[in-house]
């Protein structure tokens, strides 16, 4: 954790390979000998010629040639080939970077390069005075002096406040608290001119190993090196001058040493399954990895929490359709074989008549998930995504309040006014940016200023954009195209498995094609899956976003639509289409000129909704979310140690030491690639547990099951499997609250049709209050069946040697037509129009009414809690009065000063009476103005 001396700090680390020369060609000397033993040496690329001695010179656009001077005597000619030169090019950018930052003012201890080639690093140390310095620069809050107590809310409050944490004390991490919880440290923008006000015990413990990370890492973003105009570290990594750049984790996270640290910590109370019951140490996490990532947990810990209730409420809902499925009239009516309804075939020729009460099982399990709680159930999970973002709301004020987040914006924008800080561009938009000024270099060596100021316009992205909107088009076609080949795949074996000859095989078609075509869609979706992210990744690269921010939120909602429709087209699919447009007996609507169009089953689509979303969701988090999250990242580290293993020779290091380094082990870790896998997978789960909650209760509970490895998995991860990430600040979870609000609103519309068209909870309401004769759903699935006269059916579609088909005037099938004998037979009839009028109106009730709740909500609950905006005032007032009482402090003991020296030298001489007057006048003038004495204070 320290340079040789014991006492600097590794702040941040540089790792690189290099690779020496083999050997030297002198010219006209056909043996090697080893560089390292020569005299002087002239570098000179392959095909140069003996005539004289060449240096590397930069060209314009960065590259170095070789450029022909006179060869003083006694220099040796060395040909490089084109390995060489690269890494000579390389040797030298990195040896001007390293030379720019001691220059301002940062210090580095480097491995010396023993061998042929290997890995080296380059240790950084920010001493006080840089330290100091940036932070006043980039306005970190840091404590003051001056605490001040929290007000508490009195009343039955804080009394449930008290019972409640007297309950979940077994439940709470066993991590360092602040002694008195109910005082603050006032914290302040740091000030070199105010260093007074900050409680600095040790200079080399005030800011800690993140903050002290971070100003490394803004340090390394700005420095330049004139070789290819390479700008910050992010260039140089790109352009494989350096291979890694991270800060160092606190030691190691087990072990037998009794030396406690934050990482271990954190191991011991947060990231390990056996602590999963606990509560996360939030503070902690936040302190250690940064806000930006700790805002992440505390969202996942909410989100956990609030799937609590939702659970709760979903086993209820499902546990009332299991007591109330023996008292259900339609499903014992489908289940009564007195009820002989006579059902058409459900394929042509090889399928025979059937009888409708061989889908009793069906029926029963559908009424686990279509009965009148599952529209509770639906109103209940809207008000809950809409309570869930406001508490959010809420917890992210009240965490921005004690991590001094609150006022972030002006702090960035007045750091950002002189070095843009948070505004560095990306290094491929400095390559494009590069490249276009080389293009347009006759035009813009007329003006130099014209050069420092030109950036990239929408003609020159234009071609990235065409691409984006192509690809994308393209990529959500070809999802399409999955689905419905798996919808040609099911009428295809579905129609196969019908020509069997054995009678167990028949009776089960509806099952295995069901089942086998949702692994196969799940199998899809994981694909697709892995392919839309890459292609995502790189439509964003070649838009050429300028900064790391637009960068990310264009990558997210690029990732996030093709995911969406990725994930939920199957599902929509058997939700809103399946069995829509299937037509009627001797009138089916056929695909590939000789396969009807797949139906529901007799119990409606529901039932397949449900098995489709359950397997979808739970395939995908336990194969993508908990097994892809384990294995890659060990995969990855394998791969990365067997290549470094092979690519460096086996030669003895007298200068390594036995036992590794942390820069060493924090190598072998796999690098942090951003928060934008974590939150996805969460939301898309998001998606399922409120898009389709009507036609599957049981989802929060399992989203739960999920989230509470999930929690300990990517605790785990971070701590044990990933270099350390750079600490960023972030006062909110940014686009992604925005795509929450909208797969909520979302949900709201999905789920009124879910109930209205693919349930029978409206044609069932309509029949017992306008079709009954009393009232009661005797007589309901009589109702739903229409008559079919089988002499009607198309010559060769009848079925081939059933046994009563003399026996069979009349069939059934599930549709509102009119009867045969109607003069306007197999129409629609009245009670369609009414039915799908009830859906109608049943949509729009819903929706608004749910809105209107959820907006009533929303207005209830105030953003920012009572007690927080109350403290917010309070501080605000306390360093006003803070800073007062220190000017005023600092005044008194002037004016003493000036008494005292006026005492002493009342007979002095003149030049004394001339500074005592000089002081008068300089207090004078304080007492006007305490901002620039404040100013002035350093030099009094």
């Amino acid at each position: 954790m320290h340079f040789r001396d014991s006492k600097r700090k590794v702040d941040y680390v540089l790792a690189y390979h290099y690779r020496k020369r083999l050997a030297q060609h002198p010219a006209g000397v056909g043996s090697p000998e080893p560089t390292h033993g020569s005299a002087s040496l002239a570098l000179v690329s392959n095909g140069g010629t003996g005539k004289g001695c060449a240096e590397l010179q930069r060209q314009d656009g960065g590259q170095y040639a070789p450029q022909e001077r006179p060869r003083p005597p006694g220099v040796e000619v060395i040909e490089l080939g084109p390995l060489d030169t690269l890494e000579e090019e390389k040797r030298l950018q990195r040896e001007e970077y390293e030379r720019n930052l001691v220059e301002v003012g940062l210090e580095i201890e480097k491995d010396p390069e023993n061998k042929s080639q290997g890995l080296s690093f380059v240790r950084i140390h920010a001493p006080w005075q840089v330290l100091s310095r940036e932070a006043e620069l980039l306005k970190i809050k840091m404590p003051t002096k001056k605490m001040y107590e929290i007000t508490e809310e009195g009343g039955i409050l804080k009394t449930l406040n008290e019972i409640w944490c007297k309950l979940t004390k077994p439940l709470q991490p066993q991590v360092p608290q602040q002694e008195n919880t109910n005082m603050k440290s006032l914290s302040y923008p740091f000030s070199r001119e105010k260093i007074y006000l900050y409680n600095i015990k040790d200079k080399d413990t005030f800011f800690d190993n993140a903050t002290r990370s971070r100003i490394v890492h803004e340090i390394l973003k700005r420095i330049s090196t004139k070789a290819r105009n390479s700008t910050g570290i992010g260039t140089l990594i790109a352009n494989n001058v350096y291979d890694a750049a991270y800060p160092l984790h606190d030691g190691e996270y087990e072990g037998q040493n009794d030396d406690m640290n934050e990482r271990k910590l954190l191991y011991r109370e947060w990231a390990r399954y056996g602590v999963f019951y606990k509560f996360q140490p939030i503070d902690l996490i936040r302190k250690y990895f940064g806000e930006k990532i700790g805002l992440y947990f505390a969202w996942l810990g909410l989100y956990t929490e609030f799937l609590i209730p939702s659970s709760v409420v979903g086993i209820i809902v499902f546990l009332y359709g299991c007591i109330t499925i023996e008292g259900d009239i339609p499903s014992k009516e489908m289940c009564d074989q007195h009820n002989a309804f006579t059902m058409c075939p459900l394929c042509d020729k090889f399928c025979d008549y059937w009888n409708l009460s061989s889908a009793c099982a069906t029926a029963r399990a559908s009424h686990l998930f279509d009965n009148p709680a599952t529209v509770f159930f639906s109103i209940f999970m809207a008000l809950w995504a809409t309570m869930f973002l406001e508490q959010w709301k809420r917890l992210q004020m009240r965490l921005s309040y004690f991590w001094d987040l609150t006022g972030l914006e002006e702090e960035e924008t007045f750091g950002c006014f002189f070095f843009l800080f948070q505004e560095h561009p990306r290094p491929e938009y400095e390559t494009k940016l590069l490249q276009k000024k080389l293009k347009n270099k006759s035009i813009t060596t007329e003006n130099s200023n014209e050069d420092e100021k030109e950036k990239l316009t929408w003609s020159d992205r234009m071609p990235g954009y065409a691409a984006n909107f192509g690809l994308i088009l393209f990529m959500i076609m070809l999802t399409f195209s999955a689905v419905f080949g798996v919808i040609v795949y099911r009428i295809t074996t579905a129609a196969a498995l019908s020509f069997s000859t054995n009678e167990t095989t028949r009776s089960n078609v509806r099952v295995t094609v069901t089942a086998t075509a949702v692994i196969i869609n799940l199998v899809v979706i994981l694909i697709l899956d892995e392919i839309y992210g890459a292609v995502a990744k790189w439509l964003t690269e070649i838009e050429v976003p300028k900064t790391e921010k637009t960068f990310e939120e264009r990558l997210i909602l690029k990732a996030f639509l093709l995911k969406f429709v990725n994930s939920y087209a199957p599902i929509f699919y058997v939700a809103f289409f399946k069995g829509r447009f299937v037509g009627r007996p001797g009138h089916y609507v056929y695909v590939f000129e000789g396969y009807r169009m797949e139906e529901c089953a007799p119990g409606g689509c529901l039932m397949e909704l449900c098995i489709q979303l359950s397997i979808i969701m739970l395939g995908k988090q336990l194969i993508q979310n908990n097994l892809f999250e384990i294995g890659i990242p060990k995969l990855k580290k394998l791969f990365r140690k067997l290549k470094d293993e092979r690519t460096e020779p086996k030669e003895m290091d007298t200068n390594q030491s036995k036992d590794p380094q942390q820069w060493d082990l924090d190598y072998i870790l796999e690098p942090f690639t951003g928060l934008t896998p974590e939150y996805m997978e969460m939301i898309i789960q998001f998606g399922f547990v409120t898009l389709f909650v009507a036609s599957f209760p049981l989802a929060p509970l399992f989203a739960l099951l999920n989230n509470i490895i999930e929690v300990r998995l990517d605790a785990k991860k971070f701590v044990t499997e990933l270099r350390r990430p750079d600490t960023v600040r972030a006062k909110d979870i940014g686009i992604w609250y925005n795509i929450l609000s909208g797969i909520g609103k979302l949900s709201v519309i999905i789920n009124a049709f879910v109930i209205a068209v693919t349930s029978d909870f409206i044609p069932r309401l309509m029949y017992q209050y306008a079709y009954s004769q009393n009232g009661t759903m005797h007589g309901f699935i009589n109702h739903t069946l229409s008559y079919f006269n089988v002499s009607h059916l198309k010559a060769g579609t009848q079925p081939e040697n059933s046994p009563f088909a003399q026996d069979v005037l009349f069939c059934r099938f599930k549709d509102y037509r009119e009867p045969p004998w109607s003069q306007n037979q197999y129409e629609f009839s009245k009670q369609y129009w009414a039915v799908l009028s009830a859906r109608l109106a049943f949509v729009i009730l819903f929706q608004n009414l749910v809105m209107f709740l959820s907006v009533l909500v929303d207005w209830m609950i105030p953003d920012i809690p009572k007690d927080i905006s109350e403290q917010i005032k309070k501080e605000k007032s306390v360093l006003l009065d803070f800073f007062l009482k220190e000017e005023h402090e600092k005044l008194k003991l002037i004016e003493s000063f000036i008494a005292r020296d006026k005492q002493k030298h009342k007979s002095g001489i003149k030049g004394e009476r001339i500074r005592a007057a000089s002081f008068c006048q300089f207090n004078r003038c304080q007492k006007g103005s305490f901002a620039s004495f404040s100013s002035q204070h350093t030099e009094v």
